[in-house]
């Protein structure tokens, strides 16, 4: 990948898979959990002191919970200040491994929450292969009606339920790709919720045919084809392959020509970012080409010197990110 260098897994993806995962596959095809991966945090940068966090219970019978993170100047306020947007986000992670407790996220966190500024609230999905897809789906939309339907006060007082954005990195903007368009067909049962962009920064897609950029990165450090293929025959249904909708999004299209039609009638925005250091950047890139075909109200930000989950490892990256983000919001 490009800048290669930068930022390697502690153990090597293409010599130790399932490792670097930190689990190991039984020979009855089941996994075995060993630890969480590590993955370098860059803490020179850290922002924890701008924000507050507070941790709730969506489901306990699916121990499903969100993480709220605001700016801690709203807590200090003595005037009357204007409620912030809402930005619900979902975490990567390849619907397998990490939470969103996992250190390199908090990072990404607060630089949204501070810069933009925000109200963000992290969401807790079950992982596969415990839990396929489409739980991680369900959960998500079920994060969506209880944020609206039982706010906590911090929600209530200080985010802008009219000005609602889903946002996800990886694994997490496939959620808000799939959420999204779960959402759009439900809008007015989400008031008063009112989703005005989906934001999918390095979605994780996959195919069968390799492309020109994961055969490029064949041997990346971060996200190798390896990985993704491990990630999803462990995250799809039973039986899927890698052409399946959830994570092929030009089969869904194609099956179904009018699947972006109510997100357009909404008048929805997104936004898709990705590097060339990311083996995913030509699925992100086709899938950019295809909605605006559809004449989907999309852009694409497409950089060059990164690296996948570049933006919450490095904090020069994720504030890039969010003031990128920023603009976006600020248009709305």
């Amino acid at each position: 990948m490009s800048d290669q260098n930068s930022e390697t897994m502690p153990i090597d993806p293409n010599v130790d898979p399932y490792g670097c995962l930190g689990m190991v596959r039984n020979s009855d095809g089941s996994i075995t959990r060993l630890q969480e991966p590590l993955v370098p945090v860059d803490t020179s940068n850290d922002l924890s002191h701008l924000v507050f966090t507070k941790d709730i219970s969506i489901n306990s019978s699916k121990n499903t919970w969100a993480r709220i993170i605001l700016p801690r100047e709203l807590l200090h306020s003595t005037t009357n200040t204007p409620k912030l947007p809402l930005v619900i986000y979902f975490h990567g992670g390849g619907f397998i491994v990490a939470t969103v407790d996992t250190p390199v996220f908090q990072g990404l966190y607060a630089s949204i929450a501070s810069e933009i500024p925000a109200v963000v609230v992290s969401i807790e999905y079950r992982q596969a292969p415990e839990h396929r897809l489409p739980a991680a789906y369900d959960d998500c939309m079920e994060a969506l009606h209880w944020i609206k339907t039982k706010p906590d006060e911090l929600l209530s007082n200080h985010a802008d339920f009219s000005k609602c954005f889903l946002m996800g990195t990886s694994a997490g903007g496939n959620v808000v790709y799939h959420v999204g368009l779960r959402a759009a067909e439900s809008w007015d049962n989400l008031k008063p919720l009112e989703i005005k962009g989906l934001i999918l920064n390095q979605p994780f897609f996959g195919g069968i045919e390799r492309t020109q950029s994961e055969v490029r990165l064949v041997n990346d450090n971060m996200l190798p084809p390896i990985i993704s293929d491990i990630m999803w025959d462990l995250g799809l249904p039973e039986g899927a392959d890698r052409d399946h909708e959830y994570s092929n999004p030009m089969v869904g299209i194609e099956s179904n020509p009018n699947l972006f039609d109510q997100v357009k009638l909404l008048g929805w925005k997104m936004l898709v970012t990705g590097c060339d250091g990311d083996p995913l950047i030509d699925r992100q890139v086709d899938l950019v080409r295809v909605l605006k075909e559809l004449g989907v109200q999309v852009e694409g930000s497409f950089t060059q010197g990164a690296y996948h989950g570049s933006e919450v490892v490095d904090p020069l990256k994720a504030k890039e990110f969010s003031l990128l983000v920023k603009e976006l919001i600020s248009h709305l």
